[in-house]
């Protein structure tokens, strides 16, 4: 599977696995678990707002505040640049997280606007007392199909709050692909901050192009 298509339904199976889960499985959750199906509590209710799901630029800004909480963007930034981010200035790594933030917020809120039928389902996870991190093992279900192995690296941040830091798809991981991605544009443009500025340039494309339809 090609990257970008890989990316796409990875972040796609990530909002699906935001939407709430059936009853049976969401009594009895673990703290990383339950910051999973918080979020997906006031997904819900946007859900059944039409009119709201028309509006892209709301969208955007829903998703965002609905993620934020749950996603530790610093650690992801850093983790995606790998040596990258140990080299790059002040000003890049902020400009990086921040479009990089914006990448995923618009890829979320694509598959808001597109959901469908799916179902979710936690699994069982091995979590000893006191520990800070944890991967969360879910299955995304649809008719028809094969369920879908998607598990979430999380940690315990100094607040105590569970975020997500890596996303895996069937085992693969999304840290890793955006890694391997973004490093070989680097080789190719010949430094961050011309990659940064193109991924600036096509998160702006797209945003106008969703706000004109």
């Amino acid at each position: 599977m090609k990257f970008k298509q890989f990316t796409i339904f990875g972040l796609c199976l990530f909002f699906m696995t935001l939407l709430p889960v059936s009853g049976a499985y969401s009594q009895d959750l673990l703290p990383p678990q339950q910051a999973i199906q918080d979020a997906s509590d006031k997904l819900k209710l946007r859900l059944q707002d039409q009119a709201f799901k028309n509006d892209f630029a709301k969208i955007a800004q829903f998703v965002n505040e609905v993620i934020y909480p749950h996603t530790d963007f610093d650690k992801i930034s850093a983790l995606v640049l790998g040596k990258l981010w140990k080299e790059a200035s002040p000003d890049e790594r902020e400009r990086f997280k921040r479009e990089f933030q914006t990448l995923l917020v618009r890829t979320y809120s694509r598959a808001f606007v597109e959901f469908k039928e799916w179902s979710v389902r936690f699994l069982p996870i091995d979590m000893e007392p006191g520990a800070n991190k944890v991967i969360v093992k879910t299955e995304v279900l649809q008719p028809g199909i094969q369920p879908v192995g998607v598990n979430y690296r999380m940690f315990s941040s100094n607040t105590g709050q569970w975020k997500v830091y890596d996303i895996m798809i069937e085992g693969v991981s999304l840290v890793t692909n955006y890694r391997t991605t973004f490093t070989n544009e680097v080789q190719q443009k010949g430094s961050l901050a011309a990659v940064i500025d193109g991924l600036a340039k096509r998160n702006a494309e797209a945003l106008s192009a969703k706000a004109a339809s």
